[in-house]
């Protein structure tokens, strides 16, 4: 794979992508603000992992030497420039959207955005649980901000409510991940929550938020936000997502944690699929 392609994070930048792709099936709406929304989350996710791995030079020479920067296919400054150019055209989009609509909610949440994703990278991925909620956060932001740039108050309130799903489950894959990279960040010196307070704890919370992402999902279904096929779905997400916080809890090894962080992200993307079925 390309090098500037590898560095986005292709996975990643379509999994964000989709919240916007299942606001738009949710409404049944497709329109030019959602497609600059579309586009606005591909440049603002892909400029956070870029800049995230510009940052993290140092940490991805132990846990991830095969990626670009410090394999050496792409040079620090280069891969700083290219982010500051992700930004950019996040942030264009941002303001096209909200010219269209004559709402600029949407250029505040994408102007928001770029400072969070900037100071995630620089400072707060370091900071025990502050820097996994961040994670969290801006994954059910895309969600949010999908809905204001539709526009319509349904869908600002189902849009919030998709968010808070992603934000949790999300949360809780980012602990998951803090555990699996714990060697390369203690030998950074970086000052994770496992390493802090141990990957037991880490663990533990990790399944208390996963039970309680669970918990949440039939409501999308009894406040008639989603039909019965939903239902039937997203039960085969939460038995992935019990399943994947019991191997954590009971191992918290490297290899289980990755596994674990698999699991969740397959769970997601079924519990994505339910909210596009369940919307018809």
């Amino acid at each position: 794979m390309n090098a500037y392609i590898e560095i986005l994070r292709p996975g990643n930048v379509v999994m964000a992508m989709i919240a916007i792709v299942l606001v738009a099936i949710v409404s049944h709406t497709i329109s030019i603000p959602i497609i600059l929304a579309m586009l606005a989350v591909l440049f603002e996710i892909s400029a956070g992992n870029v800049i995230n791995d510009y940052f993290d030079y140092k940490i991805d020479l132990i846990n991830k030497p095969e990626r670009p920067i410090p394999s050496g296919r792409i040079g620090l400054k280069t891969a700083r420039n290219y982010a500051y150019g992700l930004f950019l055209g996040g942030t264009i989009c941002g303001f096209l959207i909200s010219y269209l609509t004559n709402n600029w909610i949407p250029f505040i949440i994408v102007l928001v955005s770029d400072v969070i994703l900037y100071l995630y990278a620089y400072k707060l991925k370091s900071t025990p649980l502050i820097g996994n909620l961040t994670v969290g956060f801006m994954t059910g932001l895309c969600f949010t901000f999908g809905g204001f740039s539709i526009g319509t108050p349904e869908m600002i309130y189902t849009s919030t409510f998709l968010g808070f799903f992603a934000f949790i489950m999300t949360t809780a894959r980012e602990i998951t991940k803090d555990i699996e990279d714990i060697e390369g960040d203690k030998a950074e010196g970086a000052k994770t929550f496992p390493i802090l307070y141990g990957t037991k704890i880490s663990a533990a919370i990790t399944f208390i938020l996963i039970i309680g992402d669970c918990i949440l999902c039939p409501l999308l279904y009894f406040q008639h936000i989603f039909n019965i096929f939903y239902l039937m779905i997203i039960a085969i997400a939460v038995i992935i997502f019990i399943y994947s916080g019991i191997l954590l809890i009971r191992n918290q090894d490297v290899e289980t944690a990755a596994k674990t962080s698999k699991l969740l992200k397959i769970g997601m993307l079924i519990a994505f699929v339910s909210f596009a079925i369940g919307s018809f």
